[in-house]
Order: structure tokens, then C-alpha cells, then sequence
């Protein structure tokens, strides 16, 4: 079974190959992976092998394929997702075991479809504050067009996740430095974001909001405050629930007939910094580590999911190609016409 710590699952595995499935795991938690999904499925595993150890001392394909039975009840994308698991541990066992099982991943269920992600423009989040700024006040949420505001900001300026934003306190920010303190999140990352002075103005502007209400200002009180359930952050739900009346009355609906989802944002974040480096005349592929770091990424690879080739950034892209590499490049010499 799994045992909580403060933050981690810790799994306990019973079966043969128990202390390989613990060194495993270790391994991962030390390059700084919370591998807590991964953690699960591996203990299905166990358990299963530990269960059928007469049937099956070991894990071998007949083994692996009695296991995955027993997933049939989820969807395909997430048995992929739980065999892609056990696949990756037993490449890592190969390392010191070279006859050991590997499954075939080619046969595999295939991965849902993503859903491709809204990209904000800077006009569109200008539409939303507006409207923000116009929502009404309730008892349960006197700050609600401040917070619903500074929630915008954040999320599109930063690229800061939803729950590292509802995790936010006013401690977490420096007015001195104009910096964020986002504490350990995924991967067990901390990180100082810099901020503008632009929506340094717009955390000021909260502040005294709150102060002129003799709303709580304390260190440990949450930045997207609100006064239901006796104080503290907003919900996901309820921030969800705030952003999309704005999104419909502002427009905003994805190609598919949709309204955005609140991780669009940070979508649109890495978008639009690749577009102004470009436009700048950066040199991006430089920078894409600095893009990763403030992303809080463990490596510039997992920003390549966020970074989609939208219509301006390829035209910022072959602008800049051109204006390096044009004069290398001319067109071909029109064919002669063939005398009859």
C-alpha cells in the first residue's frame, strides 16, 4: 500500500524484484522527480507479481500482459501512460540485468489526442481586465475584481501554473526586489521570478485595496484571497468559474467552439516570449534555457511542449532567417522551353 509523507507517495513493494522497483524509484527522487504517478503504477505491479509469484516468478511477457488486463477499466491514453511506466523500469534493469523482460512499446495503446492549446493575444488579456475590472463585489468576495485582475496578470505575464499561483502568499512577494518566491512545486523546485514594474503597480494597487478594507495583509495570507470558508486562496473551481463568464463576454472561444482553459495561459506565456526574442532579434536558441528555468522546468526539453509554431512566430522566424541567411538563397533559373 501507499503511505503519505507530507507530500510524496511512498510506495512499499513486496514482491521479488522489490528492491529494484525501491532502487527505481530512489533513483528518480534524486534527480528531483515527485514520480508519484509512475510510483503507483509500479506498485500495481508489485502487488500483482507478489499476488501470482507462483504463476509468475518473475516478469516476463506473459506476466506483463496479465497485468495489463487488469487496467482494461481505464481508458487507452492512460494504460499507455502505466505501461510506458514499466517499460522505463525495465530498460533501467537491463542496465544490470541484460536478459530481462522489456515490452514492446509499438504495441501500445495509442495516446488520447491533446487538446491544442488557446494562445492568448495581448488585446484579448487587455478585453479581460476590462472586464474584470467592472465584476461586481459580494460579501463572500469584497476583493473580487482585484483579485480576479491580479490573477490575469500573473498568469499571462509569468506563466506561473494555476496551483503555484493559488499557492502564493504575501510573503511570497519581494516589493523591494520586485521578485515572486514560488516554493517547492513540481519537481521539488524553488524559483525567484523577476517581475515588471507593470504588474508590480498592479500588486501595489491589490495591497492597498486590501489595506483600505482592513482585509488580512499578514505575510502567510494568501495573494488571491477570498473571504469564503472563513478567508484564504480561491478554489481552482472557483477561479474557473470567475475567468469564464469573462472569456465568454469578451469572445474568447478556442477554434473548437470552447472556452480557454486557465493552463492556456501559460501556453500563451512561452509563445509570446519566443515572438518578442524574435522579434528583438535574440538569439533564442541561447535563451530557451532562461525561458526553461523561469517555467520551472528541469531542462529546456520539457519547454518544447509549450512552444507552438502559431501563425506570427513563423512569420517572426522566416523574417529573422531571411534577414541573415537571404542573400545565400536565390531562386531557381526558369527553365528553357523546349524547341519543337
Amino acid at each position: 500500500m501507499l503511505t503519505r509523507g507530507k507530500s510524496v507517495f511512498n510506495p512499499v513493494f513486496l514482491s521479488r524484484l522489490a528492491p529494484i522497483f525501491s532502487r527505481y524509484v530512489d533513483l528518480k527522487r534524486a534527480l528531483g522527480r515527485r514520480f508519484e504517478f509512475p510510483s503507483r503504477t509500479l506498485q500495481s505491479l508489485d502487488r500483482f507479481l507478489h499476488q501470482h509469484s507462483a504463476r509468475y516468478p518473475d516478469l516476463n511477457t506473459a506476466a506483463f500482459e496479465a497485468w495489463c488486463h487488469t487496467h482494461e477499466h481505464v481508458t487507452s491514453g492512460v494504460r499507455r501512460v502505466r505501461m510506458l511506466a514499466v517499460a522505463s523500469f525495465c530498460r533501467y534493469r537491463r542496465r544490470t540485468e541484460p536478459q530481462c523482460f522489456v515490452p514492446d512499446d509499438r504495441s501500445f495503446p495509442s495516446y488520447h489526442q491533446r487538446l491544442t492549446p488557446y494562445i492568448f493575444s495581448e488585446t484579448e488579456v487587455a478585453k479581460l481586465l476590462h472586464a474584470a475590472s467592472g465584476l461586481p463585489r459580494y460579501p463572500a468576495s469584497p476583493m473580487r475584481p482585484e483579485m480576479v485582475r491580479l490573477a490575469i496578470v500573473l498568469l499571462f505575464t509569468t506563466g506561473i501554473r494555476r496551483g503555484e499561483l493559488l499557492a502564493l502568499k504575501l510573503g511570497d512577494y519581494d516589493r523591494r526586489d520586485q521578485t515572486l518566491h514560488i516554493r517547492e512545486t513540481k519537481f521539488y523546485k524553488s524559483r525567484l521570478l523577476p517581475i515588471n514594474s507593470s504588474i508590480a503597480e498592479e500588486m501595489e494597487k491589490c495591497l492597498r485595496a486590501r489595506s483600505q478594507r482592513k482585509l488580512p495583509v499578514s505575510p502567510d495570507a494568501a495573494l488571491i484571497w477570498n473571504a469564503a470558508w472563513g478567508g484564504g486562496a480561491y478554489s481552482a473551481t472557483a477561479l474557473r468559474h470567475a475567468l469564464q463568464p469573462l472569456f465568454q463576454q469578451c469572445g474568447i472561444i478556442t477554434p473548437q467552439g470552447k472556452l480557454p482553459r486557465i493552463h492556456d495561459f501559460r501556453h500563451g506565456f512561452a509563445v509570446n516570449t519566443l515572438l518578442r526574442w524574435y522579434r528583438a532579434g535574440a538569439d533564442v536558441e541561447a535563451k530557451l534555457p532562461l525561458l526553461a528555468t523561469y517555467l520551472g522546468h528541469g531542462s529546456a526539453v520539457s519547454t518544447h511542449y509549450y512552444l507552438h509554431f502559431i501563425e506570427p512566430l513563423r512569420t517572426a522566424a522566416s523574417e529573422r532567417f531571411a534577414s541573415h541567411y537571404g542573400e545565400l538563397v536565390s531562386p531557381l533559373p526558369h527553365s528553357r522551353r523546349r524547341r519543337r
